[in-house]
């Protein structure tokens, strides 16, 4: 297997090999000139110093400069904690001989929140935004290092794709942590089906919705902020065990201060953040989402992040990839454990530790912690004796019948979490690690809509009960922005769970915390082939043979349809530019690529 893996590698680097020496290129000679500091003129090195108070001014010369970079707004339960983050580092800065200033802020937005509603078409656009907000912060090139802080959908990779302009720069992550585990998933998502179905009302849907969203800290459901927490930690930008120690924690606190520690190693070894994240770092992403079902959001944003890289990623190596890379993670929406239960069961360390032993992932990286993914395999713990810091134990070995994380020997599934299906229609990704076998081949006529409202709504006059494929149209970034379609969830396992077979293709996104039913998503086709199909036409989606197919259709005399959806009003019409200029959903839907 590591045979076919270092193929791919190999593959990648050579589809890279010119667009990532430019980008080396680049930051070594940024490296020359920054940090810029010195050579600043009287009145530029003032405006820098003048937030400090005079007196703290007159030391500053002498010193390391960090600039935070931060998504803090108590708006998300995710990115309510960064609101003391950066006092408590500032703290620690002084002791360590350092000075931090927050650099500047960047925009969050709550996908749980927008589900469903306009704004949502403005959350995979808000990726590029935070990357733009990133690059503005880090922009003023008086910083000897960085701290970027945040935790979900698209603010992770937002950071990172504007971190990686400064890849001169030694870079950590520091994450917020999940929640702690309130109503289980399962029964979240059984009262969702339930209300979807009449069975109960609005204000007992809310009551269950508020104990399982109950503090600060991510959601506990293993959707696309936990997978860019998993995947930060494979590729070594913020510490091991930051990811999923819960916000609350004494544990987290100690984190941080020990990310401040790192990053002074980071800026003595003088590895900036695009120097240390190389080929083998961005392999190992690609790993650990498929070995842990993650979320298909970040098939998008880790072909954007390598591209900010020099990396030329793309669907092809994902599907191949698949083939090799077993499934090893049983996390809800994929299982019943949620992303506490998978930490307590030793969590990333033991998925990584297991990888390791079978030779299915590369040791051999620079990370935040130092030289080695084997880093990654311990855990950190308050010690004993001096509870001020932490040490990190080596994980436990032996462990069987574990409910979240299996070995390499004993797999979940033969194969990764994703598959990628193509045929005349279109091609695209599908979820396959929390479907059933029975799911595995759909044949059933089309029923054709251009908006999830319109799905909704018939599924309210009871339209959709038989079996059928749901086509969704007019959901690419160029058209209304790629907005989730999450709210089709529930209705979707309503209609399954009477027996129906049932199927979704679009060309928008789903949650990362759908995969319950066969949706075909980020759907592009030549020719314009998925926008000719009709009501009735009969679908066949082939997940065992990876095939989309049309019985007894020829698409080549039919002309596709067009849509024009309304992209005014919650600030829709601002983003117009972004819809113009975005490029295609497996080039990483991203508008700064051409």
């Amino acid at each position: 297997m590591r045979v076919e893996i270092d193929t791919i590698k190999k593959r990648i680097e050579t589809r890279s090999q010119q667009s990532r020496s430019k980008y080396l290129k680049k930051i070594e000679v940024w490296k020359n000139k920054s940090p810029n500091r010195n050579n600043l003129g009287c009145s530029n090195l003032a405006h820098t110093y003048a937030a400090c108070g005079r007196k703290t001014s007159q030391n500053l010369n002498i010193k390391k400069f960090i600039g935070i970079i931060t998504a803090y707004n108590d708006m998300l339960s995710a990115h309510a904690p960064f609101e003391t983050y950066p006092s408590t580092l500032k703290k620690e800065a002084e002791n360590l001989n350092l000075h931090i200033q927050v650099a500047g802020g960047v925009p969050a937005m709550c996908d749980g929140i927008t589900q469903g509603e306009p704004g949502m078409e403005l959350s995979l656009f808000s990726r590029d935004t935070i990357a733009l907000s990133t690059a503005i912060g880090l922009s003023h090139n008086v910083f000897d290092s960085a701290i970027c802080m945040g935790t979900c959908d698209k603010i992770v990779p937002g950071l990172l794709i504007g971190a990686l302009q400064f890849g001169h720069l030694p870079i950590i992550f520091i994450p917020g942590g999940p929640m702690s585990t309130g109503i289980s998933n399962a029964k979240k998502s059984e009262t969702r089906k339930s209300y979807a179905a009449g069975e109960i009302n609005k204000i007992e849907l809310l009551s269950v919705e508020q104990q399982a969203y109950h503090s600060q800290g991510t959601c506990t459901f293993y959707g696309t902020a936990n997978t860019n927490q998993l995947i930060a930690e494979a590729m070594g930008f913020q510490l091991p065990g930051a990811a999923f120690t819960p916000s609350d924690s004494p544990t987290r606190e100690l984190l941080n201060l020990e990310s401040l520690k790192s990053l002074m190693k980071l800026m003595d070894s003088e590895i900036g953040i695009g120097e240390m994240l190389c080929i083998e770092n961005w392999m190992n992403a690609m790993i650990v989402l498929l070995a842990s079902g993650g979320s298909t959001n970040l098939v998008i944003h880790l072909i954007a992040m390598a591209r900010a890289a020099g990396y030329q990623i793309n669907p092809q190596d994902f599907n191949d990839l698949s083939s090799i890379i077993p499934l090893l993670c049983q996390i809800y929406p994929n299982g019943t454990a949620d992303v506490n239960e998978f930490h307590a069961e030793g969590g990333i360390s033991r998925l990584l530790m297991n990888l390791l032993e079978a030779d299915l992932i590369y040791n051999d990286i620079e990370t935040g912690a130092g030289f080695g993914l084997e880093l990654y395999t311990k855990t950190p713990h308050i010690d004993s004796i001096n509870p001020k810091n932490l040490h990190w134990k080596q994980i436990d070995p032996i462990k069987h019948n574990l409910k979240s994380v299996a070995t390499a020997k004993n797999p979940f599934k033969k194969n990764g979490g994703l598959k990628f299906i193509g045929g005349e229609i279109a091609e695209g990704v599908i979820k396959i690690s929390a479907l059933k076998n029975e799911n595995e081949i759909i044949s059933a006529p089309a029923k054709v809509f251009t908006s999830q409202q319109e799905i909704l709504e018939a599924f309210e006059k009871q339209e959709l009960n038989h079996d059928l494929i749901l086509v969704l149209l007019g959901q690419s970034p160029s058209i209304n922005g790629m907005p989730e379609l999450h709210k089709l969830t529930s209705p979707i396992n309503v209609l399954q769970s009477k027996g129906y077979k049932i199927a979704l293709i679009t060309d928008g996104r789903m949650s990362g915390a759908s995969g319950s039913f066969p949706a075909l998503i980020h759907a592009v086709s030549k020719k314009n082939n998925l926008y000719k199909i009709q009501d009735g036409d009969e679908i066949v989606l082939d997940l065992k043979n990876a095939e989309l197919s049309l019985i007894n259709c020829n698409l080549d005399e039919r002309v596709p349809i067009d849509i024009f959806p309304e992209n005014e009003g919650i600030g829709r019409e601002l983003f117009k530019i972004f819809r113009t200029n975005v490029g295609p959903v497996n080039e990483g839907a991203s508008i700064f690529y051409d």
